[in-house]
């Protein structure tokens, strides 16, 4: 069964739309009243119109069952695991200089002003500097978020980015103790450009769907199942597109991915995230995502129709820890994050030392 929240319905396609007899003596054009004969038809005609037939009805059935079947969760993935392009550069030094790093920020230097586009950072009292305890391949400082019940939903960072046909994105976690649930984390969303109105198109619309050509976001969060798993819970995708299905309710909430035999996630503990994005020809189901925990791949879903326009770009990442009492009750709950890269290739886990990487044919 295919591990997609959403109500997975395989309806058939529509009578009529497969070539068979019955098809075929419910086309206008073959229907004849009784006695009379297809005189008016010569035999090369009449073949040219039924192979012209076959073909039209195979292409609309073919389209039907790819619209209708939408993202698979595929079992064998030919995707990488294990070491990536982090592990020629030991502790991601020097990173950010590989010519397939779009952006890269470990937070070991500078303010936290001005480093990324946009900062959410209620009274100043959200974002603040923490110590990675000396984590392996990480640096000395990291960045926490530290949400309050009584005053604030967290914060976070909003950075921009000249996107690429496939997106990776990977990023340190830890959930310090005792972190209640998050209601939203790490989100790529598309937006139809990098300036004005445009670099907006792609934020807001909760419970919408959206347009092909106005946005499409998914995000890699840590999810409860409705408080069934002890804080913070397993690692699932939560996506926006314009091909969603619905919730129960008519509206239109993010359609979850989910991987049932995932291990809960460890609070305490410095994890390695990353998520893969890649965009679809614009109206064609052959968008992908993935993630990896740990350097070791959790879950590849492809036929996904992220866009109906080329204008339409995965281009803005959101690191936050925006946190609610809907299923929180800490009143404080601290998330920290670090050694966050943005690239076209896989990147896995940060290393000590260098370590032959995964080859770019990928």
């Amino acid at each position: 069964m295919n591990p997609i929240l959403w109500n997975h319905n395989r309806s058939t396609v529509p009578q009529g739309s497969r070539f068979d007899r019955r098809a075929i003596l419910q086309c206008g054009a073959f229907r004849r009243a009784p006695g009379v004969a297809f005189r008016g038809w010569r035999r090369t005609t009449f073949l040219a119109f039924l192979l012209g037939s076959v073909a039209a009805l195979g292409v609309a059935q073919i389209s039907l069952l790819a619209q209708e079947t939408g993202p698979i969760r595929i079992a064998t993935s030919p995707l990488p695991q294990g070491h990536g392009l982090a592990a020629e550069h030991p502790n991601d030094q020097g990173l950010k200089t590989h010519p397939d790093v779009i952006f890269a920020d470990d937070f070991e230097t500078g303010p936290l002003e001005g480093r990324w586009d946009d900062t959410r950072n209620p009274g100043g009292a959200v974002l603040r500097w923490a110590g990675t305890d000396a984590f392996p391949g990480l640096g000395r400082r990291c960045l926490r978020v530290e949400a309050h019940l009584d005053r604030d939903t967290g914060g976070g960072l909003t950075q921009w980015f000249e996107s690429a046909p496939r997106i990776f994105i990977r990023f340190y976690t830890r959930f310090v103790p005792p972190c209640d649930y998050i209601h939203h984390f790490v989100t790529l969303r598309a937006n139809r450009g990098l300036r004005g109105a445009d670099k907006w198109s792609g934020f807001g619309g909760a419970g919408s769907k959206p347009a092909g050509d106005e946005r499409f976001s998914t995000a890699i969060e840590p999810w409860g199942n409705w408080g069934r798993w002890p804080a913070p819970g397993k690692w699932h995708f939560y996506s926006y597109w314009h091909a969603m299905r619905p919730a129960p309710d008519g509206k239109y909430w993010g359609n979850h991915f989910d991987v049932p035999e995932a291990p809960l996630i460890p609070p305490g503990q410095w994890i390695c995230v990353e998520f893969m994005l890649q965009h679809n020809r614009p109206g064609q189901p052959d968008g992908e995502q993935a993630f990896w925990i740990d350097g070791r791949l959790q879950g590849h879903w492809t036929g996904i129709n992220w866009r109906t326009s080329e204008k339409l770009q995965a281009n803005a990442l959101t690191l936050e820890a925006y946190v609610t009492d809907r299923w929180a009750r800490q009143p404080t709950n601290m998330v920290e994050f670090d050694n966050v890269v943005i690239a076209r290739r896989y990147i896995g886990p940060a290393t000590t030392s260098r370590t032959a990487a995964v080859p770019a044919a990928e």
